[in-house]
């Protein structure tokens, strides 16, 4: 998947700046898709160079004007023939579970702090999530909501992301529980005594 698709995405919401777009990916896209505000600026300017999107200048007293920007007919085009094609592999890179598949050799104690960390994280995305879930169902509950939206792909990926964190937590209270259990009993060999030469055979 490369920026582009995902931008496109985003502009299905409507009308908005690079600076909202930006906030967009902050907020909700960025638990399925990073991006920083320099490769969406970029971004930008070549899906208009190409049609996909256009762009048009908002003047504003006491403030520079902006560019916002809207989906173009191709644009539309463009994701039907996107979301009809099979997704690619996704590629995992995790440097904490390197981390964690190396701790037996490595700093144990370091490791537990850092799924710590990463626990602390994970909850602080999740109370974000619900955040944006309450002011998404504004009031209704779940069934009431997905009846009456008009889209329901930006609750859908809310909920992989929610669901995602619940699993890091998870995941990282069985990790903190087995290294722990670990830390608190001696290595096997650190008792054995050693073996008296003269006493063998």
């Amino acid at each position: 998947m490369s920026l582009k698709h995902a931008v496109l995405a985003a502009l299905l919401e409507g009308e908005a700046s690079g600076y909202d777009l930006a906030k967009v990916f902050h907020v909700s896209v960025a638990n399925f898709w990073a991006a920083t505000p320099q490769q969406l600026y970029r971004e930008l300017d070549r899906l208009s160079e190409a049609g996909l999107i256009a762009a048009r200048v908002v003047r504003q007293e006491r403030r520079p004007n902006k560019r916002v920007f809207t989906l173009t007919e191709a644009g539309h085009r463009d994701l039907v023939a996107y979301t009809a094609g099979p997704p690619k592999p996704t590629a995992v890179r995790d440097e904490l579970m390197v981390q964690v598949q190396a701790c037996d050799e490595g700093d144990a104690s370091a490791v537990r702090t850092h799924v710590r960390e990463w626990m602390e994280a994970a909850r602080g995305k999740l109370a974000r999530y619900e955040e944006m879930r309450e002011r998404m169902l504004d009031g209704l509950d779940e069934a009431a909501y997905l009846r009456e939206t008009e889209r329901v792909g930006p609750y859908l990926t809310l909920l992989r992301g929610m669901t995602s964190e619940e699993e890091n937590v998870r995941w990282g209270e069985r990790a903190l529980a087995v290294l722990a259990e670990r830390a608190e009993r001696p290595r096997a060999c650190a008792d054995r005594q050693p073996v008296d030469a003269d006493r063998v055979g």
